[in-house]
């Protein structure tokens, strides 16, 4: 929640109820060893594998993530809040 985009939008009281709520219901879940790649950002290969291991949706807003949605379960913020409606 430190990241500059989201504090600009999230106010610190909300920013620190999530955090509880994640630290709460949360499950940890271990970084994949040496994950294949899969993104154009290096840096987010490890999510992809991360994700796939534990067979979560992927929910980011980052272009090189978002491009990947045709083959892996990767969806974007709002698209995501669309199916909890």
């Amino acid at each position: 929640m430190a990241y500059p985009r989201l504090r600009e939008r999230i106010a610190a009281a909300d920013a620190d109820s999530f955090v509880g709520l994640l630290r709460r219901a949360g499950i940890l879940a271990a970084d994949p060893a040496s994950p294949s790649r899969r993104s154009q950002d290096a840096g987010d290969d490890y999510l992809v594998a991360l994700a796939e291991n534990e067979r979560a949706l992927l929910v980011s807003a980052d272009r090189h993530l978002v491009e990947l949605a045709d083959r892996l379960p990767v969806r974007t913020p709002r698209e995501f809040l669309e199916t909890l409606d």
